[in-house]
C-alpha cells in the first residue's frame, strides 16, 4: 500500500471548481460560533460539492484566518452568504422554493438512513450547545436525525454536517 500523490487524486483546480454541476443543496449555519467549525463547514462543502452555505447570525465569515486554518481555501471555492438571522436565511430559501430541514433531535425527526434526500433541499445545522434556533424550526418542512448509540447523544456540529453532507452526496451525486 501507498498513499496517492496529489497528482493521482485528480483534484480539480478553483476554476475548474467553479464551472462544475454542484448538488442543489444549501447548508445553513443556525448561529454557529467556533471559527474550526465554519472552517469545517466549508471544506466539507467543497469536498461533497454542495452548492452554498449560508452563515446566519453569529456564525463568522470570511475572510477570517482562522475560518481558513481549517478551510484551507475552500471558502474561496465554496458559494457563501451571509444573513443577519436564520430566519431571512429561510425566507429566502423558501422564496427560491427550496424545502428546509433542520438536523436535530425533535419528535417525528426521521433517520438519516431512511431520509429521501431531494434536490433544492436546505438543512439548517445549529449552534454547539443549543442546537438549531426555535426561529429557524417553523420553516423547516421536518427534521433529519443522525443515529447514535453512545452516551453523549450528540456530536460536534462540524462532524455532524459530514456525515449529513456525505450522505447527501451519496444518494444525490455517488
Amino acid at each position: 500500500m501507498r498513499k496517492l500523490t496529489t497528482l493521482e487524486l485528480n483534484r480539480l483546480e478553483l476554476s475548474e471548481y467553479r464551472t462544475i454541476e454542484k448538488i442543489p443543496v444549501v447548508i445553513v449555519i443556525d448561529n454557529v460560533r467556533s471559527l474550526n467549525n465554519v472552517g469545517s463547514f466549508f471544506r466539507t462543502a467543497d469536498a461533497f460539492r454542495i452548492s452554498k452555505l449560508y452563515l446566519c447570525g453569529i456564525t463568522a465569515c470570511p475572510p477570517h484566518r482562522e475560518i481558513h486554518k481549517t478551510a484551507l481555501g475552500a471558502e474561496e471555492s465554496v458559494e457563501w452568504r451571509y444573513f443577519k438571522t436564520t430566519a431571512e436565511a429561510c425566507e429566502s430559501l423558501k422564496t427560491e422554493g427550496f424545502d428546509i430541514f433542520a438536523v436535530e433531535q425533535v419528535e417525528g425527526s426521521t433517520m438519516l438512513a431512511d431520509f429521501d434526500i431531494k434536490p433544492n433541499s436546505a438543512f439548517v445545522f445549529g449552534n454547539e450547545v443549543d442546537g438549531v434556533s426555535e426561529e429557524a424550526l417553523p420553516y423547516c418542512k421536518g427534521a433529519v436525525e443522525i443515529p447514535q448509540a453512545g452516551t453523549k447523544h450528540s456530536l460536534n456540529v462540524s462532524v455532524s454536517a459530514g456525515i449529513v453532507m456525505y450522505e447527501i452526496f451519496r444518494k444525490l451525486f455517488g
